[in-house]
């Protein structure tokens, strides 16, 4: 049974996955945390907190707030930094066989460039996954994925600053997914992650005030699987770079949805939360069904459900 994808058959240097099963940025800590639940080395990838050029403290409190079928946060990027990451996680994360990728994030174009500089050639990274779903400062505090232009410029910048492979992690808060897809495809990305969290607010009426310290957070669970799976499916058939699946994932039926949709694989976020071995249940899953199935080969499914 062949589980293996090449999340950047045009790279160089390649993401090869022993299967199609990754970790979504900020629900799996550096990778380390998870450590003593199960053998992390089974996964196909692990993908970092979101980075930062400096340490950031976050949001402030309540950050959390638990919706139907989701949770909404407002975390608010807190991480050590850029430069903490290079030195103190890089080093255990080249003595393990699957590979980590680094999450970067910035508030203005050369900010992402900067980052993507600072990280090529570091042993222990496998890729960056570039979040264009964070404020532009430059553009008024836009993102920078709501629109084909500004998510190309990102793109164009972070290829030319490193020769890891580039996963460009699009937002849904855009009216033209399909338009920044494809505008980011051919600035250089070697693969795409959807989807971001869909923004909300949740109300205290007690309070009569916004749940959150940071008033807005983005949702991520169950709920918004449907509507992952729809731009995921729209994406898959618009761009000629692999596509990876995320939101709402807790099983593997759930992980087949988007696989059949066109993503040669999938992160698992927010399940991580209340199920530490989401992801490997996840793959032992999808190895069940293709045996059951008698699918050799995960290519097979890729797309499958696209008619």
């Amino acid at each position: 049974m062949k589980l293996s994808v090449q999340l950047a058959p045009k790279n160089k240097r390649g993401l090869l996955l022993a299967n199609p099963v990754m970790t979504a940025s900020g629900t799996f800590g550096w990778g380390t945390e998870y450590e003593h639940l199960f053998d992390i080395q089974r996964l196909g990838a692990i993908v970092g907190k979101g980075t930062t050029l400096k340490p950031r403290e976050g949001n402030p409190q309540p950050r959390l707030a638990e919706t139907p079928c989701g949770v909404l946060n407002a975390i608010g990027l807190q991480n050590i930094g850029v430069e903490a990451v290079i030195k103190e996680k890089a080093p255990i994360w080249a003595g393990w066989r699957v590979p980590v990728i680094v999450n970067i994030v910035g508030e203005t174009v050369e900010e992402y460039a900067s980052l993507a500089r600072k990280l090529d050639g570091v042993g222990g990274i496998g890729g960056i996954e570039v979040n264009i779903g964070c404020p532009n400062i430059e553009a008024g505090g836009d993102e920078f994925g709501a629109h084909p232009d500004s998510a190309a410029a990102v793109t164009a910048a972070v290829r030319a600053a490193t020769s890891l492979p580039v996963m460009v992690k699009l937002t849904p808060n855009t009216g033209d997914i399909v338009g920044v897809a494809q505008a980011v495809a051919e600035a250089g990305a070697d693969a795409l992650s959807l989807i971001n969290t869909p923004r909300g607010i949740v109300i205290d009426i007690a309070r009569r005030r916004p749940l959150l310290g940071n008033v807005r957070g983005g949702l991520s669970g169950p709920a918004i699987r449907p509507i992952a799976v729809y731009m995921v499916y729209s994406v898959a058939g618009a761009v000629k770079v692999p596509v990876v699946g995320i939101g709402g994932i807790a099983s593997a039926s759930d992980a087949l949805e988007f696989i059949m949709a066109g993503a040669s694989a999938v992160q698992v976020g927010t399940a991580n939360f209340t199920n530490p071995s989401a992801p490997i249940e996840v793959l032992e899953g999808i190895e069940e069904f293709m045996a059951k199935e008698g699918v050799e080969d995960i290519a097979e499914l890729i797309g499958a459900g696209r008619g």
